[in-house]
């Protein structure tokens, strides 16, 4: 158990000490089996190659290293950097120069692709502006067509109220004819039975007017 926790502490401390570290600028250096130059030599590191660093010891110059393939071997600490070599770092350059070399054709076909797809935008925009425009006008057509709808409606409801009135007067009239009817129907029935009630008595009153008058002839006799 006390193996266990010992090996796990080396493990760990063994990761908290790894860091990154590359071969320095000298052509190719030796990895080796052991911290010394009688150990066997594993492979040859060449210049620019970037190495895990596991442990350090410092008092024989020595780093114990791992390589990106996962090789393990000691190469010596002063043959180590902590940046890429000049050499890398100058085509890095390079590469970072030829970037911004291209990059104005690159900005320009950008800037030519955002023209494009501004002068597009812009076009929508001006067509919705005109649907818009057209929108609006029909809006307000048909909100004048809804107003002149309320006042057609309003003023059929007045006709409407109008004629109603109207007609109630028309009857009315027509009731005062026939009430005019009736009483004119009635006098002239009073008239007519007042001429025979007249014609009757006339009857009955001249006959004796006309024996009086003989009498009366008769008389001066």
């Amino acid at each position: 158990m006390k193996k266990i926790a010992t090996l796990v502490l080396v493990l760990c401390s063994a990761s908290a000490l790894a860091k990154t570290a590359y071969v320095t600028d000298e052509l190719e250096i030796t990895l080796r089996t052991g911290e010394s130059t009688t150990h066997r030599i594993l492979r040859m590191l060449p210049t620019g190659e970037r190495l895990t660093v596991l442990d350090t010891n410092t008092q024989n110059g020595y780093s114990k290293v791992r390589t990106a393939s996962g090789a393990e071997g000691y190469v010596l600490t002063r043959q180590l950097v902590d940046q890429p070599v000049a050499r890398d770092r100058l085509a890095a350059a390079e590469a970072e120069v030829k970037a911004l070399t291209a990059a104005p054709g690159e900005l320009s076909s950008r800037l030519a692709s955002l023209t494009e797809q501004h002068n597009a935008l812009k076009k929508e925009h001006e067509e919705l502006k005109q649907a818009k425009t057209l929108v609006d006008q029909e809006y307000a057509a048909l909100q004048r067509t809804a107003s002149n709808a309320v006042r057609i409606a309003n003023e059929r409801n007045e006709l409407r109220k109008q004629v109603a009135e109207m007609t109630r007067d028309v009857e009315e009239v027509k009731q005062q004819n026939r009430e005019l009817e009736n009483k004119t129907a009635q006098n002239w029935f009073l008239i007519g039975a007042g001429v025979v009630v007249g014609g009757v008595l006339l009857g009955l009153i001249l006959p004796h007017l006309r024996v009086r008058r003989r009498k009366s002839s008769w008389g001066s006799l």
